[in-house]
């Protein structure tokens, strides 16, 4: 299994290999140096790799405590391995149990119910303030990376109406073809603002690129029925003046840092529970494989004796 992060090569052996066989494949297979490989890499045996992969398929060894995309990553290398016949007997057994286990994590505990990026909580304050979002409308500023992200959390949450608005509209474009909506410039923001209901911002401006008056203007057009605005860029995208404004909700990167600190200690919380599970998970495989290798002695058995 390969992600962002991690290499990592679920295996059972026998007949004598060990973590060195493993590693020398590795290395020729990739014309790596062996020993740069071993230097670098850590092993785990018996119950130690079985808990460690049931904590990889429930998200306690991700960079972000809890988060859900290991899960399909790890579900997509077995499917994989599945089609190549490489994955029998133990390991199935192994993954078919960790993916139940990972489930039993997320049903059970709350791991991954609190959010822990910008982008997520970003969305996550937009919805305690409009509750559903698929009427509200979305204007975003700036199309990197971030608000690529906050585009796809919008369109999880139901956002219908989307516009992205960049200082090239191309590159708004490129940004919509991916995740669909509209491109404009950034020189359109203030009529743009008239229709918005979220307006979240991430330029690499050096300068703010929404003002007050802007922000004012609109508000009387649209009869003051509120924005909610997200700076999410430093320095500031939005004057700071707009916050003191009546019927605007303006946060600031450092508000959700907030948010997402609280956030982080809800799932640490959490993640004291899914070991429990995690443990119990580890003991149920280990009896049932012990179960298992005593049905294989009374199999071969049986045929000796006939």
């Amino acid at each position: 299994m390969s992600t962002c992060n991690r290499t990592e090569i679920y295996c059972s052996v026998d007949g004598g290999y060990g973590k060195r066989d493993v590693s020398d494949w590795l290395a020729k297979f990739h014309h790596v140096n062996v020993d740069l490989i071993e230097r670098n890499c850590f092993c785990y045996g018996n119950d130690d790799a079985v808990r460690h992969v049931m904590r990889v398929a429930a998200g306690l060894e991700s960079l972000v405590l809890g988060e859900p995309q290991i899960l399909g990553q790890l579900k997509s290398a077995y499917a994989s391995a599945l089609e190549a016949g490489s994955v029998t007997g133990r390991l199935g057994r192994l993954l078919e149990t960790s993916f139940s286990t990972a489930k039993q994590v997320r049903t059970e505990t709350a791991i991954g119910e609190s959010a822990v990026s910008v982008a997520a909580t970003s969305v996550v304050l937009a919805k305690q303030l409009f509750g559903q979002l698929s009427q509200s409308k979305a204007l975003l500023v700036g199309a990197g990376k971030t608000t690529e992200l906050v585009a796809k959390h919008l369109r999880q949450a139901g956002i219908k109406d989307l516009t992205i608005a960049n200082r090239t509209l191309a590159r708004a474009q490129d940004l919509v073809d991916e995740v669909g909506g509209q491109a404009a410039l950034i020189g359109d923001i203030p009529d743009l603002l008239v229709d918005a209901d979220i307006v979240i911002s991430s330029t690499a401006s050096p300068l703010p690129v929404l003002g007050k008056g802007a922000v004012e203007r609109a508000l009387k057009l649209r009869k003051h029925r509120p924005f909610f605005m997200v700076d999410i860029a430093v320095p500031r995208d939005i004057e700071p003046q707009v916050g003191e404004l009546a019927d605007v909700y303006l946060y600031t990167v450092d508000d959700l840092a907030n948010v997402i600190d609280e956030n982080k200690r809800s799932r640490e919380r959490a993640a004291d529970d899914a070991e429990s599970i995690i443990n119990a998970g580890v003991r149920r495989f280990t009896s049932d494989l012990r179960i298992s290798k005593a049905g294989d002695g009374l199999r071969r058995f049986r045929a000796h004796a006939e």
